[in-house]
C-alpha cells in the first residue's frame, strides 16, 4: 500500500525538523522522519539529483525543455519510503538514497536522533560501524553519509522534563561542557568519517556531522553550539562533503556518462513562485542554502 502524501514542504529548512526531533516520539521514528525528508529535498534543490533517482522520493517533478532543467512542485509524489540496500552482509534500510538506474547506489544518508539515555551511545557506535562497513563492502564507491541529532540536555531539566529522568539522561553541563559520555562518543565517531576514496576503509563514512539540540522549553529546537566550526562533525560542511565525494567519483570518472552528471535547474522553473508565493521573505534566505541554477 503507497504512503499517503506527507507535507515535506514543512521541512523545507532544517529547523522544523530539528524541533521535530525534540517534540516528536520516537515511536515509528517520528522524530526523524522529517529530516529524512528535509535531506531527500535538498539533494534536489542543492544537489541536482533528479527527484525519481531519489528515495524518499520528495515532491518535484521536473520537465526538459530544449535541453533545459525545469523544476516544479508537486506534493502529492511525496513518500516517506524507505530504499533496501543490499550489502556485503545483508539487506539494510537506509534513509535516504540516491540511486542512478545505470548505475545503482551512490549516495546514502543515515540518520540517528538521540533524546535520552546517554549511556548507550557506545551501540549507536556500533551500529554505525556495522551498517557503513556492510554497504561498503557491496559499493566501494558508494558517498554514505551519516548524520546525528542529539538533544542538549541539562542538569537542571532532571525529573521537569519527558526526556530527562535521571543523569544519564543529561547530555551537556550547567557549565555547557558536552559530559564525558557523550564526549567519549564524539572522538569514536569521529574517527569514522573522512572517508576520501573507494579503496579506502570500508568502515569509515564520507560524511558525519554531529548537531546538538536544545530540549528546553525556552530554547527548544535552537542549535547547541557545541561543534567547532572547523571540526570534520561540523553540520555545515557534511552537505558539501557528500556532493564533492560524488562529483570525484562518478561525473569526473566518467565524463561521457550523460546520467552521471548533477543537473542545473532553470531560474525561470515553476518551483521558485511556488516557493516564494508561501513567504514573504527571499525564499534562500529562508532555506539556509543555495539553490542549484543554471548560471
Amino acid at each position: 500500500m503507497p504512503d499517503e502524501p506527507q507535507k515535506f514542504i514543512d521541512y523545507l529548512s532544517i529547523e522544523p525538523a530539528l524541533a521535530a526531533c525534540v517534540t516528536e516520539t520516537t515511536q515509528g521514528q517520528r522524530h526523524i522522519k522529517p529530516l529524512h525528508m528535509h535531506f531527500s529535498m535538498r539533494l534536489v534543490l542543492e544537489g541536482g539529483f533528479l527527484p525519481q533517482e531519489i528515495t524518499p522520493h520528495p515532491p518535484f517533478a521536473y520537465e526538459i525543455r530544449s535541453g533545459r532543467h525545469y523544476l516544479t512542485l508537486d506534493e502529492s509524489v511525496g513518500t516517506l519510503t524507505e530504499r533496501t540496500v543490499i550489502g556485503g552482509v545483508r539487506s539494510k534500510q537506509i534513509d535516504v538514497v540516491v540511486t542512478k538506474p545505470s548505475i545503482g547506489p551512490v549516495v546514502a544518508i543515515s540518520f540517528k536522533g538521540t533524546q535520552k539515555a546517554f549511556r548507550n551511545l557506545t551501540n549507536r557506535m556500533e551500529e554505525a560501524l556495522g551498517d557503513c562497513t556492510n554497504i561498503h563492502l557491496a559499493y566501494p564507491s558508494l558517498v554514505y553519509g551519516f548524520y546525528h541529532v542529539i538533544l542538549a540536555n541539562r542538569p537542571d531539566q532532571i525529573g521537569k522534563h519527558r526526556l530527562v529522568g535521571n543523569k544519564n539522561d543529561v547530555s551537556v553541563s550547567s557549565s555547557d561542557v558536552i559530559e564525558p559520555q557523550v564526549q567519549r562518543y564524539l572522538l569514536a565517531i569521529q574517527a569514522l568519517s573522512g572517508r576520501k576514496t573507494q579503496w579506502e576503509d570500508p568502515s569509515s563514512y564520507e560524511a558525519v556531522a554531529l548537531h546538538f539540540v536544545e530540549s528546553s522549553d525556552d530554547r527548544v529546537s535552537r542549535t547547541f553550539e557545541s561543534i567547532p566550526v572547523d571540526s570534520p562533525l561540523h553540520r555545515d560542511l557534511f552537505f558539501g562533503k557528500l556532493l564533492e565525494a560524488y562529483d570525484v567519483r562518478y561525473p569526473y570518472m566518467a565524463e561521457r556518462v550523460r546520467e552521471a552528471k548533477r543537473v542545473q535547474w532553470e531560474q525561470e522553473s515553476p518551483i521558485v513562485e511556488s516557493l516564494q508565493d508561501r513567504l514573504d521573505h527571499p525564499f534562500e534566505d529562508f532555506l539556509g542554502y543555495t539553490l542549484r541554477f543554471a548560471s
